[in-house]
């Protein structure tokens, strides 16, 4: 079915461009208007699938006023606008857009924006009329994604609607909430799982490499480029990419990320072709990428093109009622692992947990948890040692010294006890930096910073 369009825009010249690009794909321009009058008259009569409307309109209501009228009476609707500032994205998001497009584009940008805007609206019509949670799932579990408080399981219905499809997803939430488990979930869930899941963390990749490491090189096609090497998103295709930690990526490296959502080829440094690649895209932030989009840190086009099925992760402290699934887990877990038979945890130190902020979230838990089975010489957890508070001085205003140097104590007498662990072993398997979850490149950094020689 051939879905019927309205264009809105006050420039003449913008309409012609638009229809011309509009015949590449099966739709309809079933209509156009220069004021917001008279498309609300045309969308009465013509009762369209979707609405461009440019911000700049003939008469007393501009764009943003039409925008506002068609999100009342629920029709999906395109932002165009050539010029930006934060005050205007503040209006933009008040009048929630299903896409925002910035003069001049291209039919490269008009046609996906579409496309994802149609879909993202017919996704929220679908939730209106859900239960966004379903009460018989007792407890699911991915990872460390465990729990049955009602936040997760609304997480975990989200997740079920979406993994079907080849939908772009935006997973948000604080570090340490289990982003990566839940994409991975995603990807079993979906029809590629039996395709390959390529995971890349944005925060780790060298700015001077990022285009190497992403789409791959040939041999010569810069010093150092001894052989051809394949990028991620090469060795995605059929399957999916996971992007986190995306709201790191440099200005330079958006652009190149946003070129292959938008048109799914890459091209090697050095390669003379484009190549088609098939690949799902599922990103991760712990940023606020709307407020990085008003600080002018990420771009606009980019977020609304991730941003298509977002789900947002709840912290730790706001389904405390998971903590005693999580903790029986992690005790099993580790218990396996280190050969011990650790299979419980006292009361009083279950509550110490439950009444912690847990602002290292699933991830803190798992590593205290992880701690206490390393020093529990009997089958009990008996008690809990939580990391100490930051130091504050008498008249409540921080003393920035004193924190920082808590802070730094606390890395580096955890980082040790891990590297004790590891009988001082930092890369490989088994070793600091893998149970840390962090890159064996940043762990030494920190160890130099916090003063950390491999044996102290």
């Amino acid at each position: 079915m051939r879905r019927k369009i309205i264009i809105a825009a006050g420039e003449s010249n913008l309409v012609v461009d638009i229809r011309r690009m509009l015949d590449k794909i099966p739709v309809e321009v079933c209509d156009m208007a220069s004021s917001a009058n008279r498309a609300l008259e045309m969308v009465e009569a013509q009762k369209p699938d979707l609405v461009l409307v440019d911000i700049c309109l003939k008469g007393a209501l501009t764009g943003i006023d039409l925008a506002h009228i068609l999100n009342r009476k629920d029709i999906p609707f395109v932002l165009l606008t050539s010029t930006w500032s934060q005050q205007l994205f503040e209006e933009l998001k008040l009048s929630c857009p299903y896409g925002v497009l910035i003069k001049p584009f291209k039919d490269t940008d008009l046609l996906p924006t579409i496309e994802i805007a149609l879909y993202r609206w017919e996704q929220s019509r679908r939730l209106k009329g859900s239960d966004s949670v379903r009460q018989s799932v007792s407890q699911i579990h991915s990872g460390v994604i465990i729990g049955r408080s009602k936040e997760l399981m609304h997480v975990f219905n989200l997740v079920r609607q979406v993994a079907s499809h080849d939908t772009t997803v935006l997973l948000e939430g604080e570090s340490g909430t289990g982003k990566e488990g839940l994409a991975t979930r995603i990807h079993e869930l979906s029809s590629r799982k039996d395709a390959v899941l390529v995971k890349v963390n944005c925060a780790a990749l060298p700015t001077q490499l990022i285009e190497s490491e992403l789409f791959g090189h040939e041999k010569g096609s810069f010093t150092g480029a001894y052989g051809r090497k394949i990028g991620k998103f090469e060795k995605a295709d059929g399957g999916t990419i996971f992007l986190d930690e995306i709201g790191e990526l440099s200005m330079d490296a958006q652009v190149k990320i946003l070129r292959v959502l938008q048109e799914m080829e890459i091209e090697r440094i050095g390669g003379e072709g484009l190549l088609k690649v098939d690949v799902r895209v599922i990103a991760a932030t712990n940023r606020d990428l709307e407020k990085r989009v008003r600080e002018g840190n990420f771009r606009l086009d980019l977020y609304y093109r991730l941003n298509v099925f977002p789900i947002k992760v709840p912290p730790l402290r706001q389904r405390i009622e998971d903590i005693p699934l999580l903790v029986s887990h992690f005790l099993e877990l580790f218990s396996v692992k280190m050969g011990k038979k650790v299979n419980s945890i006292s009361n009083s130190a279950l509550q110490k947990l439950i009444n912690y902020t847990w602002p290292g979230n699933v991830r803190e838990l798992q590593n205290l948890i992880e701690r206490s089975v390393l020093l529990e010489s009997g089958k009990e957890v008996q008690s809990i040692e939580l990391p100490r508070p930051m130091a504050v001085q008498q008249d409540n205003v921080p003393d920035d010294s004193a924190t920082v140097q808590t802070i730094l104590e606390l890395e580096r007498d955890y980082i040790r006890s891990i590297l004790a662990k590891c009988r001082h072993r930092v890369s490989g398997s088994g070793g600091a930096a893998e149970i840390l979850n962090l890159p064996s490149s940043t762990l030494y950094s920190k160890m130099k910073k916090l003063g950390i020689s491999r044996e102290y």
